[in-house]
């Protein structure tokens, strides 16, 4: 049998790496995929649910929204029969959202931590998405005021599925935590790419 050259070689090997090697780890999009009804709600009382409510509405697609969601929302949608499929909790806090619902970040916190925890019992797909950009980081804070990081810290690295605006990850923040905990990051330009973003997020 002739040899192979080096190149050749090289070749056939890089092929079966690939060929053993997971899909996640080869393109991380090829995982991001969710099913409907979704229930979409915030970690942060921002204005990012309103947003979102706004594309799916323009979609067609099955969605409640409830800034507030609790675990009992979860539940009570899965023991009339029609389950939600889907979780996507928005990250970003606003200092006057939280004021008019009369809570603290760390009530914040506390709830998104509990829903999540019952999502991932009842086996609902959590999306943390970040689509307000810079303005709803740290860079855009007051001096001193990390609640913007702190909806991060709680919700991305415990997403499934992350939808992020690129501008709003312009420090690689949640390219990290995509790679660290191997969760699919999908990335928009800008706010008018929501819409394409969330069709074949939820495309059957």
């Amino acid at each position: 049998m002739p040899r192979l050259d080096r190149s050749a070689a090289a070749l056939i090997a890089a092929a079966l790496v690939l060929s053993l090697t997971p899909a996640s780890l080869v393109s991380q999009d090829l995982e991001a995929k969710a099913e409907l009804p979704v229930l979409v709600t915030s970690c942060g009382q921002s204005i990012g649910p309103t947003t979102i409510k706004v594309v799916l509405q323009r979609l067609k697609l099955a969605f409640d929204i409830d800034p507030l969601a609790t675990p009992e929302t979860l539940q009570a949608k899965a023991k009339a029969g029609t389950p939600y499929r889907s979780l996507i909790i928005t990250m970003g806090a606003s200092l006057k959202g939280m004021g008019a619902a009369g809570i603290e970040i760390e009530d914040e916190l506390a709830r998104a931590a509990d829903l999540m925890a019952e999502a991932r019992k009842l086996g609902v797909k959590i999306i943390g998405a970040h689509i307000e950009g810079m303005k709803r980081r740290s860079q855009g804070a007051a001096a001193g005021d990390t609640t913007d990081e702190q909806t991060i810290d709680a919700v991305a690295p415990n997403s499934a599925i992350l939808l992020v605006l690129k501008e709003g990850n312009a420090d690689g923040r949640f390219t990290v935590i995509s790679q660290a905990r191997k969760i699919p990051l999908v990335e928009f330009e800008k706010t008018m790419d929501l819409i394409p973003a969330l069709e074949k997020l939820f495309a059957k």
